[in-house]
């Protein structure tokens, strides 16, 4: 436990020395590829979150007591789309968007390649809080391979129903429905319709 919290620390410390500002890194890689931040690697219970004025992943506070989720752990590595904003006008929740990454674990500060397989359409108490489903471009990390939101439905149901328990329930201070999924083709739309 020490050395995964030394591990983080130092990259958030090398971070901040470098004053690296994830929410403003490019949506696309070099590769024209578009880009995830990883916040929450999978398999982790601690809610971190990217500061933008410490310029830090620092785990979040709620009352002043670091937020642990009190469930199974995040299912994927659980971050944002950098270079988006999900506009409280127009009822979004006025962070970036949000992406879950189904693959091995990563760590936090990490910047994965991912193709958006759907987008899990989720209203947290009253806001949009949709939810991008992606894998990693590379082939190799990837644990699911599918290239389509109907193939991920045909050959992964259970995986997707799992998604849907995990986030109805992982936080049980706030309501949560799911409003539906959409394809690709819709997970590719809301991202360019967040795009700052």
């Amino acid at each position: 436990m020490k050395k995964i919290t030394f591990i983080v620390l130092f990259i958030c410390l090398v971070a901040c020395k470098n004053n690296i500002n994830y929410y403003s890194l490019p949506l696309y890689s070099s590769n024209n590829i578009l880009t995830a931040v990883i916040e929450i690697p999978s398999g982790t219970n601690k809610k971190y979150e990217y500061n933008n004025t410490s310029k830090a992943f620092e785990i979040d506070q709620k009352n002043g007591i670091d937020r642990v989720v009190q469930y199974l752990p995040y299912l994927g590595n659980y971050g944002y789309f950098p270079s988006t904003y999900s506009d409280p006008k127009k009822g979004g929740d006025g962070d970036a968007l949000d992406v879950l990454v189904l693959s091995e674990s990563v760590t936090t500060a990490s910047v994965v390649e991912v193709i958006p397989i759907g987008v899990l359409k989720l209203i947290d108490d009253g806001e949009l809080d949709y939810k991008i489903i992606s894998i990693p471009a590379d082939p190799s990390k990837q644990i699911i391979k599918v290239n389509s939101f109907s193939e991920f439905s045909q050959k992964y149901p259970e995986v997707k129903k799992i998604i849907e328990l995990w986030f109805l329930n992982y936080n049980k201070d706030d309501e949560a429905k799911i409003k539906g999924w959409g394809d690709e083709v819709d997970a590719l739309n809301e991202i360019k319709s967040n795009i700052k």
